[in-house]
């Protein structure tokens, strides 16, 4: 009976042991995640100031005020602006889209600029400056 006792003392003395280490393995692991939220926390935060200031960044008045003072460009003049039907009437798709087309002109540094917006293309081209006689249409 002595012997049972001892054995059983034993199991108990290694379940107690093994009840307190994963005890701990717990209580670390749960401050390990707690460290974790805090950190997901400050990167939402920060993802929020960098939408705002992406945002900031990418505002039409900056982006057009920008574009006017640093590369020299202006919104087309109205009467040298064009709009072309992209789809023909009775092809079923309709006549809800429409690209926006200039007329090219002269910029300031002598060069072409040709501005294609609407549709969604919003491209822009800017030829060099011409050494000989202006195209008809170019003017």
């Amino acid at each position: 009976m002595a012997r049972f006792n001892f054995i059983l003392l034993a199991v108990l003395v290694l379940c107690a042991l093994g009840l307190v280490t994963s005890q701990h393995k717990a209580r670390k692991l749960y401050a390990q995640f707690e460290q974790e939220q805090e950190r997901a926390r400050a990167l939402d935060v920060e993802y929020g100031q960098l939408q705002l200031e992406q945002s900031t960044w990418a505002m039409h008045g900056r982006v057009e005020k920008l574009a006017g003072r640093a590369l020299q460009m202006s919104a087309p003049d109205p009467r040298h602006t064009q709009v072309v039907e992209l789809n023909a009437p009775g092809n079923g798709l309709g006549n809800s889209a429409a690209e926006v087309v200039t007329m090219p002109q002269r910029t300031p540094a002598g060069g072409i600029a040709q501005i294609n917006a609407g549709s969604g293309s919003g491209r822009l081209a800017a030829a060099a400056p011409q050494r000989g006689p202006v195209p008809r249409g170019a003017r």
